[in-house]
């Protein structure tokens, strides 16, 4: 379950921070829009892309980000991806984020599927 003030933050307009495992074991970050869907936190992709590749091979994945309002109480999110979507249900995430960031719903001129994260673990501030 996402505490609130990790909700507040995955729902607003930050920009995460997405750390994955590549092939060889080292680290592998982009910055990534972010959302939640019911008690889990989400993040669309092209499904052939690096970050798609490392996740269904090794699914856990560690967030990071920052609020504007308080930019030096970093946010954390550690957990697996469990499930893929793609399609209408896909979709329909896909808009709902990129609408928070930008306004409208998403360009259809390329193939994207959504991230499932279960968090483990999560925390505000340093600690």
């Amino acid at each position: 379950m996402l505490t609130p003030a990790v909700r507040r933050a995955l729902d607003g307009t930050s920009l995460a921070h997405l750390a994955t495992v590549l092939p060889d074991g080292s680290p592998h970050t982009t910055p990534l829009w972010i959302g939640t869907h019911d008690d889990h936190v989400v993040f669309f992709t092209g499904p052939d892309s690096r970050k798609a590749r490392n996740l269904r091979r090794d699914p856990r994945v560690a967030l990071s980000l920052t609020t504007p309002d308080n930019p030096y109480e970093p946010i954390t999110v550690r957990g697996r991806v469990t499930t893929w979507l793609d399609g209408d249900a896909a979709w329909a995430i896909i808009d709902r984020i990129a609408t928070k960031y930008t306004g409208q719903p998403y360009s259809r001129d390329e193939d994207r599927v959504v991230a499932v994260i279960a968090p483990d673990r999560q925390a505000v501030g340093v600690g």
